[in-house]
């Protein structure tokens, strides 16, 4: 939070704020992110004093909830009509000049800056609709959030192609050029007294639970977008709309890659899109190499629905397509893509040594891969950014590419996202203690019971909880009582895998279901099922696959379970890397909070001690 009438000396504003960030939520600003503080933050600060209102207060990088990105400032005072918390979201842009990008409304091409920006008014309408959505504070009550792009260094005339998106009140964007009318717009928002309380209304105000992908996903396809897209995410959904349109009028092709970590929105992009696609009566398909996602999308969204089951198929179905016969396809999970689509039950007269990859691009005009490099989990699995990219690019094929640098799952925790990839060695430095985060909760359990007394805590206050753990027990078929074995036994606790296939099993849903489905708490899930969802509480066991010696935690490939691990040709090297990547993919899926337990005593001890800093 900062003050505006002076207490901060403006030369501080930087140190002030970076300080602020690394000790909040471990953030390191870039030196970049440090002069646009110095240069901005006065130039608004000083419009405000001028404006008569001094007292209104400035929150400075406000973080969205349950997501790492944040607002550049959110003005919290006191409505000057009703007397109520009003807020209005500034997004502070440097730019001198900018124009729309190829006349699309939404996309712009900034001075000096490589590649497509999301309209700045987009931008910041997009923060005000999340506020609305995830605060309980202004829950209702939509008017009172505003956004405003400010483009305090460039005149009309250097931007005036961008005054075509400003459509309402509820956002708006001025210029240098219109400094005066800025000023009136914030006397005619704001009262002159104290926004001390509004500010901290917003700050402290609960936050309401996460919309469900997949409880949403429904309403997404057959009706209308049920999801807001931040920044990234929504400049990712604007070029491949882009691309589309492009490809038609031009008889060309165009491929997109948008990668980026758990949580960072790949499938919430993917959904939007198959829903807008289709409403706008493009051939449009959603693909993945994940057997539990792919069923759970037919089961759900296309509950009663032949034709919206039919939307979402598997990597494998377009060994035959048509080339380009889609306009799009969309390859959700795309790090799931295998070298080839054939595998052992592929009749010899269909083999063919084609590579997966280049039977996706070729199925549509715009092929759009999202994925995330560290969920590979199985051998033969080699979808990457450089293979998708290369192999397009060699073909001639125009690529776009975007990364999804923010974290939406794990509370928005950078922080946690950062321990969990140097905990498990798969970013350099070692493991290190866990220092806490405001947005997000870990701890270790110490017990099986205690763990999962824990996650029924949560069910108990209706949030939703999963219990997972690697693949180190073997997994038994049903019994012919329709009942499930209890394969996980471990000091005098006991549970079952999920269900092996496809059809309920007693209460036990489907494994597909197994994440959704209220019933499913009762089994333990594996990597293969946990992969592509989110749930609020996490419950993570690990097994002797992973354990901690000599100052690190090093992988036991005996001790695995995963048949896939078996295989003699997958090197000692391959499943180190797969067997931490599962447990990367188990640690990252919970939205509020993650419970860990170790059946291995030096590795339960060393947890219990990065928690305890």
């Amino acid at each position: 939070m900062l003050a505006t009438d002076g207490s901060v000396p403006e030369r501080r504003l930087s140190e002030v704020i970076a300080e602020h960030l690394r000790r909040t939520v471990r953030v390191n600003p870039s030196d970049a992110e440090r002069r646009s503080w110095d240069r901005s933050l006065p130039v608004l600060a000083r419009d405000l004093v001028d404006a008569g209102l001094g007292a209104v207060e400035m929150l400075v990088e406000y973080q969205l909830p349950l997501t790492s990105k944040r607002a550049d400032v959110v003005l919290a005072g006191v409505d000057r009509h009703t007397g109520g918390d009003a807020y209005v979201v500034v997004e502070l842009k440097q730019w001198s000049q900018a124009e729309l990008f190829e006349d699309d409304p939404n996309l712009v091409l900034v001075k000096g800056v490589a590649g497509p920006r999301l309209h700045p008014i987009l931008q910041v309408q997009n923060y005000c609709d999340y506020i609305t959505d995830f605060v309980g504070a202004v829950e209702g009550r939509s008017e009172a959030v505003r956004g405003v792009a400010y483009l305090h260094n460039a005149a009309d005339l250097d931007v005036e192609d961008l005054y075509g998106e400003v459509l309402s009140e509820q956002s708006r964007m001025f210029t240098k050029s219109r400094r005066g009318a800025f000023l009136d717009y914030l006397r005619e928002r704001f009262a002159s007294e104290s926004g001390a309380g509004a500010a901290d209304q917003l700050l402290t105000s609960a936050v309401r639970p996460s919309k469900q992908l997949l409880k949403l996903a429904a309403a997404e396809i057959r009706d209308r977008e049920q999801f807001v897209l931040l920044d990234e995410q929504r400049l990712a959904y604007e070029i491949v709309l882009n691309s589309v349109d492009r490809a038609r009028r031009a008889d060309s092709k165009e491929v997109v890659i948008v990668s980026g970590g758990p949580g960072s929105g790949k499938s919430v992009i993917a959904l939007s899109l198959l829903g807008e696609l289709s409403r706008q009566g493009r051939d449009v398909l959603h693909a993945t190499g994940s057997r539990s996602f792919t069923e759970t999308l037919r089961r759900v969204p296309g509950k009663g629905s032949s034709k919206v089951k039919n939307l979402f198929k598997y990597f494998n179905s377009f060994t035959k397509a048509e080339r380009n016969g889609l306009d799009v396809l969309i390859c959700d999970e795309a790090h799931r893509i295998r070298e080839t689509s054939q595998n052992r039950y592929t009749p010899a007269r269909l083999r063919s040594d084609r590579r997966q990859v280049d039977e996706l691009i070729d199925a549509a005009r715009v092929p759009v891969f999202l994925l995330d490099e560290h969920q590979v989990v199985r051998p033969g699995e080699m979808g990457t950014v450089a293979e998708i990219r290369d192999h397009a690019e060699a073909r001639g094929f125009r690529v776009h590419e975007v990364a999804l640098d923010e974290q939406y799952r794990c509370g928005g925790s950078r922080a946690y996202e950062e321990w969990v990839l140097r905990l498990l060695g798969l970013r350099a430095g070692g493991p290190v203690p866990w220092l806490g985060d405001d947005h997000f909760a870990v701890s270790a359990a110490g017990s099986p019971q205690e763990l999962e007394a824990l996650l029924r805590s949560k069910l108990d206050k209706d949030y939703s909880a999963r219990m997972t753990a690697g693949f180190c027990w073997p997994w038994s078929e049903p019994r012919k009582d329709d009942t499930l074995v209890h394969d996980i036994r471990l000091d005098g606790w006991s549970r079952p895998w999920n269900v092996k296939g496809n059809r309920a099993v007693g209460n036990a849903p489907a494994s597909a279901l197994w994440a959704t489905q209220d019933d499913g708490f009762e089994q333990v899930g594996c990597v293969y099922t946990a992969q592509g969802f989110e749930y609020d509480w996490n419950g993570v066991i690990i097994g002797p696959d992973l354990v901690y010696r000599d100052g690190r935690l090093v992988t036991v490939r005996a001790a695995s379970r995963d048949p896939e691990l078996k295989k003699r040709d997958v090197s000692d090297e391959q499943a180190d890397r797969l067997i931490r990547n599962t447990y990367k993919v188990l640690l990252t899926r919970g939205m509020a909070g993650t419970y860990v337990w170790s059946v291995d005593a030096r590795t339960q001890e060393f947890i219990e001690e990065l928690m305890r800093a």
